[in-house]
This record gives C-alpha cells, structure tokens and sequence, in this order.
C-alpha cells in the first residue's frame, strides 16, 4: 500500500518533471462516498444551472437529513451564483495585479447570504454531531474542509476581505490535514491543502505582504502542485483545480496548457461561457 508520504514524494517528483501522473499510481478509493444526486449537483453548479442544482440538493437533504454533505453542497452553489452575478471569476481580476486592485466590489445579494450562511452553519453543526462520536468520520472532515474553503472565498472574493477569508483558510486546511491523515485518497482536500499558497500568491504584492504579516504562506509553486492532484483525481472540486490551474498557466504565459485545461472545462460545461470566452481571449 502507498503511504501518503510515498505519494507525496513520487507525485513531486513527476510534477517537477513536467509528467503526468500516471493513473495506477493515483487511481485509489477514497473512504467518501459520492452520491448520484450531489454528482449531478455539483455538475449543473458548474454549468451556472443554479436552479437545478439547488433542485439535486434539496432532494438529497430530504433522502438523508443527517449528512451534512447536503448543506454544504447547496451552500457551494449559492457561492457559485455569487460568483456568476459578480463576475469574479473573470481570469483578467487573476492575471493582472492592477485589475484586481481596481476592481469595485460589488455589494453581496443579502438574500443570497443569508441562504449560503444558514446553509454553512447547519453543515458545521451536522458534521460537528457525527465527529463527536467518530472523530475520524472521511466525509464529516471533507463537509467541514469545504465549509470553511467557501467562507474564505466568499469572504476574499465576493466581500473582498482578505485577512477574514486567509483566517477561513488556515481553518480549512487544518481539518484537510486531517481529512488526509485518515483518507489520503480524498484528493478533493488537497486544494484545501494548496489554496493558502496558491491564492494568497496570487494576490497583488500589497495584499500578500499584508497576509504574510499575518502568517501566511504565498508559496505559489507548491499551491499548483497540491492543485495538479485535485485536478487529476479529483472529484466535486477537480473542475475549479482546472481552473485555478489554468489562471497560473496565463499568468505564466503557458498558452498552451491553459488552452487544454480550458479546452476540457468549456467542453464539460457548454452552458457555462466563462471558459469559451478565456479561450477567445488567448487566442
């Protein structure tokens, strides 16, 4: 069996090479299941078919009222709207330190919040009951690792609070440390893992100044390493890897490997035009 150690030391070596990873190395089974329903959920979040997302959602919270996998997905696509509605995720805020600075922040949907909160405090409290009892719960860890990952982007992104949403982060990165001591497959918690250094290196030089006072860590290289594991075996979370992936891949004028990881998104999601858009950009 491969310990996390091992994985950790042949996936650098393969990322350092240029490599892919290949699949038998990687290709494991994670402790957390993946039901059909929160499947098909996240796939129309992505596809900015928030309605039947929420749809998916609702129906799985109804099926299974104590698993708090169902709130925080149905908080995740409440953040997704937000994001939408606000253009966020525009590449151009990412890949161009002045853009980022000059973009005006636009005032949250207060309905919106009020939703993703409520969502995200019964997540806590669903997780919090089951890890009373089972401390090493996978999926209690996961539900509370995403949890947090969404308040620091809604914080950071659509609020524009960057101490708040880095203080939402080392949270959440601590409970995907766990998640990975007890399920080292569960390759979603590895952009938990790399998002303290991969956002906060992406930020402009005044923002991440500001954060590595507070003691946070900018080290942008080994964010995309932690993030080439989501995007490879990945699951709810590999196509927002690819994305971040892709953002890194502009910012270092790699045309061609934002082409591909664009490619692949706009073909997954034809509804969603941000991706079709970022290509016509590159091109």
């Amino acid at each position: 069996m491969i310990t996390m150690k091992t994985k950790l030391a042949i996936t650098t070596f393969f990322l350092a090479l240029g490599l892919t990873i290949p699949s038998h190395i990687l290709a494991q089974t994670s402790q957390i299941e993946y039901p059909a329903s929160i499947d098909l959920g996240f796939h129309d979040m992505y596809n900015l078919q928030f309605d039947q997302a929420h749809a998916e959602f609702s129906r799985f919270m109804a099926a299974h009222p104590d698993d708090p996998m169902g709130p925080v997905s149905d908080a995740a696509a409440y953040l997704f709207s937000e994001f939408h509605r606000t253009g966020v995720l525009d590449m151009q805020l990412f890949t161009n330190d002045n853009s980022y600075l000059s973009h005006k922040k636009d005032v949250p949907d207060p309905a919106v919040k009020q939703a993703f909160v409520r969502q995200l405090d019964k997540t806590n409290q669903l997780a919090d009951a089951v890890l009373a009892k089972k401390p090493q719960d996978a999926t209690a860890l996961f539900a509370k690792t995403l949890a947090y990952g969404l308040h620091a982007d809604y914080a950071s992104l659509i609020e524009r609070r960057d101490l708040t949403g880095f203080q939402y982060t080392k949270s959440g990165s601590a409970y995907a440390h766990q998640l990975l001591q007890v399920d080292p497959h569960a390759y979603d918690a590895y952009l938990a893992v790399g998002m303290e250094n991969y956002i906060l290196g992406l930020k402009p030089a005044p923002v991440r100044w500001l954060l590595q006072m507070a003691g946070g860590e900018t080290n942008k290289v080994l964010g995309e390493q932690d993030l080439e594991l989501t995007a490879a075996q990945g699951h709810y979370l590999r196509p927002l890897a690819k994305l971040l992936l892709a953002v890194a891949a502009i910012r270092d004028k790699d045309k061609v490997k934002a082409r591909e990881l664009l490619s692949s998104l706009a073909k997954e999601f034809p509804n969603n035009p941000l991706y079709a858009q970022q290509l016509a950009k590159l091109s």
